[in-house]
Parts: structure tokens; C-alpha cells; sequence
């Protein structure tokens, strides 16, 4: 049987586990310029050096406007990739795999003086209401996509996440409830997304896979269900989405009718119908931060990779704490050793 220490191989990632290390913003750069610091680089060598299989970077934007907060990384300028190459290099030396999640906020952009969107509808009343974008300004924008890749496989990861999740800017376009548009990208509204999976596809390596993080549910009165999501998920696999990072949720003021399970391994119904019904690997998210929650998601084939997102925040060495739980064999630096039980 598969478990959480089986080693993952799909193209050419190949992961010495299962354990995933999610996307989750700090919202540290320093001076509002998008560039990774010291602290960004002990955040994510220390789950490294933790025995994470992969880590993925939190959401990094592809435009200075597409950023939740100014204090966001980004990858809209060649200055912002020796930083994170230094990031990426030191993981590789720790035996982690490393991706990068590539987004832009869309009406969720918190400091851009004038966020833009699909459609000219506020998060919440407290939010700025955002400008539609033109279709000349979509077409530039799926050239940013496009760009900030390229400057992420420079820097050396391993993967690329595109963020069609958690109401951001792709799933703004795919969702019936953020898009009005009457124009081509609204009769099909997974056009945008279509052309930013095969701009990245045209600058990544032929055997990188790339993921999607994609909001499985919303829960919003009138919000899609996992059946549309699946659809929507078919058209993005066809263009070139090789892995789903399923979560949910995120596109505006939650409904208490449709408020989320607090309960934990919420969302893995979302994963494993996501499993089924698209046959690629999928990684599973939400409230998976004990070892033995997390390795019966692989063993009950749930899932392929499990993300832990709050449990990883709390502990940089999750990862061996679990294989010293699980009583699993993993590489272990030889400085912290007396402190784990061998098999």
C-alpha cells in the first residue's frame, strides 16, 4: 500500500513523500517591491531542511496591481528572480522539490488603487469596487501570466502552480457569480483561464507539470457546485493542467447556508471526486495537520499528495515529526537525528 512516505514521481518531479507544504502569503517584502527577504528564505529552507517533499511558494503576482497587499511577492520584474533562485537552490540541498504559485488578485487587491476584473463587482461592501478589463487588457494580461513563469522556471523550480482559486483573478473569470461578461470571455467563461494554461505551457519545460489550485465549491448563495467545478477542471486539464490542488471556496461573503465544515479533512470529498472523475493526480487540502489523518489520505487513495498548511506553520518539521509518529523511514539531517526514533 501507498502511504504518506511513498516516494511520487509524475514527469519530472519526483518527491522523496507525499507531503505538500501549500501556498500561504506572508505578506513580508519589505519594501513594497515584490522581492523575497532573509525571512522568506528561512520560512521555506527550514520546511526543507523539515523533509517537506514539496514546497510551493506562496501566491506571487505577476503585476503590481495583482497583489492582495503591497507587501506580496511578485515576479513582474527580473530584479524579483535572483531572491528566490536563492530560496529554490538552498531547498534543492535539502532534498525538497520546489513550486511557485503564479496569481494576480483581481478584485481581491487590497492596495491597488483601481483593482480590475471580470466584472465590475465588489467583494464586499467594504471592498473597492474593481474596473472591468478590456479584451486588449486581458490579452496583455495572459502576457504577464506568461512572463512571471518564465522568470520562475529561471529561478529553478521544480513545478508551477497557477491560482484558480480562493476568488483570485482566474476563478473570478470562471465563476458565473464574479463573471457577467456578455463578450467572448463570458460565454465561455473558462477562455481566460484556457489561455493562461497554454501561455504557461509554451515557456515551461515539455515534462514540467503544472498544477492548478482551483476552488472545488463555493460557498456562496448561487455558487457553483463540484459538478460545474469538474467541468470547468476538464476544459483546463484538455489545455494542460496536470495536477488539481483542490481547496474551495473564496469568492466573496460567505452565506451562512453555505458556510464550510470546520471539521477536519473537510474538503477531501472534493479531492477524491476530483480523483475520480478527472484521472490525474490531485493534492488535498484543509484542516489534513495530523500525521495520521494525513498518510489514511494516501493510504485510502483520497488523494496523491496531501498539503499541510496551519499544521507546517506550526512546526517547520512536521515532516519528520510524522515519520517519527508514523514509524516511516526519511532522510533526516544529521544535526537534529538523536532527536527522531529510527525505524
Amino acid at each position: 500500500m501507498k502511504d504518506l512516505f511513498t516516494p511520487f514521481s509524475y514527469k519530472d518531479l519526483s518527491l522523496q513523500n507525499r507531503v505538500v507544504m501549500p501556498p500561504m502569503c506572508q505578506y513580508s517584502v519589505e519594501n513594497k517591491d515584490g522581492i523575497a527577504t532573509d525571512w522568506h528564505y528561512v520560512h521555506y529552507v527550514s520546511r526543507a531542511i523539515g523533509g517537506t517533499g514539496l514546497i510551493i511558494i506562496e501566491m506571487t503576482d505577476v503585476d503590481p496591481d495583482g497583489r492582495i497587499t503591497d507587501y506580496d511577492l511578485g515576479l513582474w520584474s527580473d530584479e524579483q528572480i535572483a531572491p528566490l533562485k536563492r530560496i529554490v537552490d538552498a531547498c534543492h540541498s535539502y532534498g525538497a522539490k520546489v513550486g511557485i504559485q503564479i496569481a494576480h488578485a483581481g478584485r481581491k487587491a487590497e492596495d491597488a488603487e483601481k483593482p480590475v476584473a471580470p466584472s465590475p463587482i465588489a467583494f464586499d461592501e467594504n471592498s473597492k469596487t474593481p474596473r472591468e478589463l478590456s479584451v486588449t487588457e486581458i490579452n496583455v494580461m495572459v502576457e504577464k501570466f506568461k512572463n512571471a513563469i518564465a522568470r520562475a522556471i529561471q529561478a529553478g523550480v521544480d513545478t508551477i502552480e497557477l491560482h484558480g482559486a480562493h476568488g483570485y483573478l482566474i476563478h473570478q473569470f470562471h465563476s458565473a457569480y464574479t463573471n457577467k461578461r456578455t463578450d467572448e470571455y463570458g460565454l465561455d467563461r473558462t477562455k481566460f483561464g484556457v489561455e493562461v494554461i497554454k501561455a504557461a505551457k509554451s515557456v515551461m519545460p515539455e515534462n514540467m507539470p503544472l498544477i492548478m489550485r482551483i476552488s472545488g465549491k463555493e460557498y456562496v448563495e448561487g455558487g457553483y457546485g463540484v459538478e460545474e467545478s469538474i467541468e470547468v477542471s476538464k476544459k483546463y486539464k484538455e489545455a494542460g493542467v496536470d495536477i488539481f490542488h483542490v481547496s474551495a471556496g473564496g469568492e466573496g461573503p460567505i452565506a451562512a447556508a453555505g458556510r464550510p465544515g470546520t471539521h477536519v479533512g473537510y474538503q477531501l470529498p472534493l479531492a477524491r471526486a476530483y480523483k475520480e472523475a478527472l484521472d490525474v493526480p490531485v493534492i488535498a487540502v484543509g484542516r489534513l495537520d495530523t500525521p495520521e489523518l494525513a498518510n489514511a489520505v494516501i493510504g485510502n487513495e483520497d488523494a496523491d499528495l496531501v498539503a499541510v498548511g496551519r499544521g507546517m506553520l506550526r512546526n517547520p518539521y512536521w515532516t519528520l515529526e510524522a515519520a517519527s509518529q508514523l514509524q516511516k523511514e526519511t532522510a533526516i539531517s544529521k544535526q537534529y537525528t538523536a532527536g527522531f526514533t529510527r525505524k
